[in-house]
């Protein structure tokens, strides 16, 4: 099955980078995470194209726990550079939630209009630095999605990419303490793909996130030796804006549909 998204390419190799499989059916991919199970979006159905009716749609679901027995959670993802909500109506039809996000993309980037000069920005680096950016990942997020098990699995994996030499995990330190971070890694010659930007609730709107969005994208262009960098961000959150404000600009669709283990309607 060859993959026109930008963003599930990219997706998929940061999660075969960092030990996840991918078995092509043919109409479908089949992402496993052998190691973080509870991972929705590391053990999910890539379908070629949507869903046509509802029937389809409860047949993509038979797949699905077919080949994930044991899972709590559904989550398909559709494939292509566009498309909205009405494309994934027949999963909705079945009580899923439905997510358009907006995938972006840079080949030249630019300070933040509020460039933040206090804090200092580098790559993670040491048990201490690691075990601040669990901390950092579980605060403000709901306990039902971002449980200790899985930060922790999700951790591992970002370690996994950084010491096989795909990028790096940056954090915008003050005082030593955490305050964001993301990472940056090669998805395939001249592309990086952002993984996880995340601000300290008590330190957004201080310009963190900004000045490290452009100091890691830097990185990714001097460094990495990448041409195009892309970042997946929720269209409706405050955060794409200032992605656009460093020179990132929107380029396609990620379409994805998804029920919650504990959603009554499993």
């Amino acid at each position: 099955m060859d993959i026109a998204s930008l963003a599930f390419r990219t997706d998929l190799a940061m999660l075969e980078h960092s030990g996840s499989t991918v078995d092509d059916r043919g109409t479908h991919l089949v992402v496993r995470t052998p190691d973080n199970p509870t991972y929705w979006w590391g053990n999910f159905l890539l379908l070629s194209s949507p869903p046509a009716d509802i029937d389809e749609a409860r047949g993509w679901l038979t797949t699905f726990e077919a080949e994930f027995p044991q899972a709590r959670h559904r989550t398909f993802g559709v494939d292509g550079h566009d498309g909205d909500r009405d494309d994934l109506a027949p999963f909705a039809k079945l009580g899923l939630d439905l997510d358009v996000s907006t995938v972006m993309t840079a080949t030249a980037v630019h300070e933040p209009p509020r460039p933040d000069t206090a804090a200092t920005y580098r790559c993670l680096d040491s048990e201490d630095d690691w075990a601040q950016q669990i901390e950092l990942d579980l605060a403000g997020e709901d306990p039902g999605t971002h449980s200790l098990e899985f930060v922790t699995a999700r951790a591992r994996a970002g370690r996994r990419l950084t010491d096989a030499g795909y990028g790096a995990w940056w954090g915008a330190f003050e005082d030593g303490r955490l305050l964001a971070s993301m990472g940056l890694f090669t998805a395939s010659p001249g592309l990086a793909r952002f993984q996880n930007v995340k601000t300290h609730p008590e330190a957004r709107g201080r310009g963190l996130a900004g000045t490290l969005v452009h100091r890691v994208s830097r990185y990714g262009f001097d460094d990495l030796g990448a041409d195009t960098l892309v970042m997946v961000a929720d269209p409706d959150y405050l955060a794409i804006r200032i992605y656009r404000s460093v020179g990132f600009a929107d380029t396609e669709r990620q379409l994805q549909a998804e029920r919650k283990p504990n959603s009554s309607r499993m």
